[in-house]
Formats: C-alpha cells, structure tokens, sequence
C-alpha cells in the first residue's frame, strides 16, 4: 500500500477547507487549486487577471519547492479562468512560469471562483528525487 504524504507551507495560501495544499504520492505531488491569496494575509492580490495569475504562479512555485520538486517537473496543470476573454493575458503569464516544460494542460472557463477571483491552478509534477 503506497502511503501519501501531507504537503503545507506558510510560503502558499493555507488551506480553506477541509482539503490539503498538496499531497505526494507513488512519486508524484498533487496540489489543490491554488487562487491568489497572500500567504500571511490570506487577502486577495491584484485586480487584474495579470496580478492575480503572477500571485497564484508565484504560490505554486513555493508550494512544489517546499514538496522538493519545482514547476520544471509538472507534468500536468488545470487552469481555471472565470473569464476566457482572459485567455491570452493568462498564457502570457503562465508562459513565464512553465512556458519551457510545456506540460499537459486544461483551461476551463467557470460560473465562479472562491472569493470572487479571477483564476485558479492545479497541478500535478514529479516528486523530487
């Protein structure tokens, strides 16, 4: 039986609900959509979809280093939008954090996202070695 692991970081967005930031398992490391929230405030950042991208990129890439593993080893992202006229201002955020690993990826457009922001993204990526 594969045991998983509990991953959470002060440098992300904590949890709020009954869910966890991330989690490893059989090498992998699955994380919970993460939306753009200050870490220590737990407020949302930025107006924009721009800012709001850039924040839950940045939470991302702290969340997958505190698991060991970083955003070059994601094999697979969901990215939800609550507005796909904000399609190519998203990807060219996006682009700057994981345009160079190409990884599989879905974008959905949704009625709504929590606290009302604008984007949110999950990922799965190779454990760390």
């Amino acid at each position: 039986m594969s045991s998983k692991t509990v991953i959470a970081s002060d440098r992300a967005p904590a949890a709020i609900g009954p869910y966890s930031q991330a989690i490893e398992v059989n090498g992998l490391v699955y994380t919970s959509g993460v939306i753009p929230l200050d870490p220590e405030t737990m407020e949302t950042v930025g107006s924009t979809i721009e800012e709001q991208a850039d924040r839950v990129m940045q939470s991302l890439q702290a969340l997958l280093e505190h698991a060991g593993t970083d955003l070059a080893r994601v094999v697979k992202t969901t990215c939800f939008l609550d507005d796909l006229g904000d399609f190519a201002a998203f990807n060219e955020v996006y682009a700057r954090y994981l345009g160079d690993s190409s990884p599989a990826r879905s974008t959905v457009e949704v009625a709504g996202l929590p606290k009302g922001v604008k984007v949110e993204v999950e990922a799965i990526a190779i454990a760390g070695s």
